[in-house]
């Protein structure tokens, strides 16, 4: 890439399927440096109980914006590069796409194809970067831009952005910071990025971590794993795949958990009652469920469940 005024609007390709890709998208729209000439999603897939088709919330926008939309059910398809490459794009962004894109297509910007990635590169890279970041009790967090190779979230860095986390965030709540700052992140790196004065620096690979994919099982609290980590573990996998104790009287789902410490009687394993609230023993410290969900009901607080059914899974608490 040349250095030098980048000429008039550039011709790009946006990459997204998430909620986390919104903003960016929105951003992408109204920046004068680009002209968005494509959108590639995932495709609509049915949902809910009688499997209507819905599209994902990038796609969803780009109609709402009006903008060409491919949505390839494979997209190292010959069919699908080829209709990427018809739009001839000079620039591609990418934000939780959700989808490995080929060599053939990241070689087809002549500025190449810019990822938002919402963790502090090299941490967390793949596939579940939010949650690992609440998981890890990670003082810190961002989002960093790289310019996207054949690797995994293992491309140079072109712009980071972060933030102090205060130990209370949920995944959702920091998905959506996260998608702000990613798309003020682009607006401000798109000039220099086009222009060839943004530098590129490669990512420290001795500090790199990496995430893998959620799995439904990740969502039981195992009472043997200290409380902090399972009050963490609530946080970061709302709302999928959730936190749950399956219990005598089914699967309890865990919406909000807080902290406290141990008694001397404590047996792991065991719900009690404390204070006027079910409370999870664990191998150190306690859980105290402030919201739960019974599996065929609504969410709702820890003492009123305790007057319900609550009160055959949980004994006073000893110590």
């Amino acid at each position: 890439m040349s250095a030098g005024a980048a000429p008039g609007p550039i011709r790009t390709v946006f990459f997204g399927s998430g909620a986390f890709g919104v903003p960016i998208l929105d951003a992408l729209a109204t920046a004068p440096e680009v002209a968005l000439v494509g959108v590639v999603s995932a495709p609509d897939r049915p949902a809910g109980r009688h499997g209507a088709l819905r599209a994902t919330p990038v796609a969803a926008r780009a109609r709402e914006l009006g903008l060409p939309l491919l949505q390839p059910a494979r997209i190292r398809d010959d069919a699908a590069i080829a209709e990427i490459a018809a739009l001839r794009p000079a620039l591609g962004v990418l934000a939780d796409y959700g989808r490995i894109v080929p060599p053939a297509i990241l070689e087809l910007p002549r500025h190449g194809i810019l990822n938002v990635h919402p963790s502090l590169l090299p941490r967390h890279r793949g596939a579940s970067p939010i949650p690992a970041t609440i998981l890890a009790g990670d003082p810190e967090t961002g989002v960093t831009l790289i310019r996207m190779d054949a690797g995994l979230d293992t491309g140079p860095i072109v712009g980071v952005t972060e933030w102090p986390l205060d130990g209370t965030e949920t995944a959702p709540e920091l998905e959506a910071r996260a998608a702000t700052a990613g798309a003020e992140l682009v607006r401000r790196s798109l000039a220099g990025w086009l222009a060839g004065t943004l530098p590129a620096r490669p990512q420290d690979e001795a500090s790199a971590t990496l995430t893998r994919p959620l799995r439904r099982e990740d969502g039981r609290l195992d009472p043997l794993r200290p409380a902090t980590e399972l009050e963490r573990q609530v946080r970061a996998y709302q709302p999928w795949p959730g936190s749950h104790l399956d219990t005598p009287a089914g699967r309890l789902a865990i919406w909000r958990a807080s902290v406290r410490p141990s008694a001397p009687a404590d047996e792991p394993g065991r719900i009690v009652v404390a204070e006027g609230l079910p409370v999870l023993v664990t191998s150190e410290g306690r859980l105290v469920l402030d919201e739960v969900q019974p599996a065929d009901g609504r969410r709702m607080g820890g003492a009123e469940f305790l007057r319900g059914r609550g009160r055959v899974l949980a004994r006073p608490a000893e110590g």
